[in-house]
């Protein structure tokens, strides 16, 4: 069977994102400088980069029938994805709490799944026929990990390519890291995984080594600014990140980036080929708003590595 694109298990979120000085204390309410609502989840979000960056991309989530369930159906349709959303009648769909820093573009986040959050293994063991014709499947963690285990290994049992994205941090169970081909935690993530605290490269290689022991293939861990440590039991090298602008906002950069990953590994380029082209997707996202409408397209990230070669 020739394996071709991308599948990717997640959630959708509408994005309330609100822009301020500072994050309010307990009890305090402070006034924000801006406020936006647009598409965002991890895997809608990677769908959309993915898609952007030139991917065939087939998503599966579960959405409700309601006015943020139509601005993800209207999202995906503009987007080129082809969305297995099953839409429930009585669940909401999900929303994110999104704050920004004025000052620096940092972010703080409180997701609430809705719908996606009752997806089963059931929703992903529909699509087995489509994940076994795809090059590459991705997951993350604001579904239930059963859902995200059951497609890692029907994943596994067609040889397809597995990138987990293990987000937002959360305890693993330790089957799930032998059936990961590629893991990609942030320096968070990477800590709460292995225990080691991640605030230097250096750290960042003793917490992958970490992630190799649990049955992992190959750890990428990106680290902001710096770039992205790609570690496997033969090479370890750290992936610098391209300087595209000032920094905007960096919610949805992970995301940008897995998918970006992603969309190199289906196209056939190497591993380190793959997570350059994921810095420098990443790198451009965040120079804009928004998590979803800050990914850029194939003809701009090309550009970057043009001029970078």
């Amino acid at each position: 069977m020739s394996h071709k694109g991308v599948f990717i298990l997640g959630i959708y979120v509408t994005d309330l994102t609100f822009r301020a000085a500072r994050m309010p204390l307990l009890g305090e309410t402070i006034a924000g400088s801006a406020f936006k609502m647009g598409p965002g989840g991890k895997g809608s979000n990677q769908a959309v980069a993915a898609a952007r960056a030139g991917a065939k991309v087939i998503f599966c989530t579960r959405i409700g029938n309601d006015a943020f369930g139509r601005i993800a159906r209207a999202t995906w349709e503009t987007e080129g994805i082809d969305a297995r959303a099953t839409v429930l009648d009585d669940q909401s769909t999900g929303a994110a709490h999104i704050f920004v820093d004025d000052k620096n573009g940092r972010n703080a986040i409180i997701v609430a799944a809705g719908a996606a959050g009752t997806m089963v293994a059931a929703d992903i063991e529909a699509l087995e026929a489509e994940i076994a014709a795809s090059a590459v499947f991705v997951t993350q963690l604001e579904q239930p990990l059963a859902v995200a285990r059951r497609g890692l290994e029907l994943a596994r049992k067609h040889r397809v390519i597995t990138v987990f994205n293990p987000a937002p941090a959360e305890p693993v169970d330790d089957d799930v890291y032998p059936l990961c081909d590629y893991i990609t935690p942030n320096e968070t993530e990477a800590a709460a995984l292995t225990g080691i605290t991640v605030s230097s490269v250096d750290d960042a290689r003793r917490a992958a080594d970490v992630l190799l022991a649990k049955g992992v293939g190959t750890a990428i861990i990106t680290l902001g600014e710096a770039g992205a440590l790609f570690h496997s039991a033969r090479h370890s090298e750290l992936v610098p990140a391209f300087h595209c602008g000032p920094v905007v906002e960096t919610a949805g950069a992970g995301d940008g980036f897995t998918g970006g990953f992603a969309t190199a590994l289906a196209n056939g380029d190497e591993p380190l080929q793959a997570v350059r082209f994921a810095c420098a997707l990443a790198s451009l996202s965040v120079t804009r708003p928004g998590t979803a409408p800050s990914m850029p397209t194939l003809a701009e990230i090309s550009a970057v590595l043009q001029v970078a070669a």
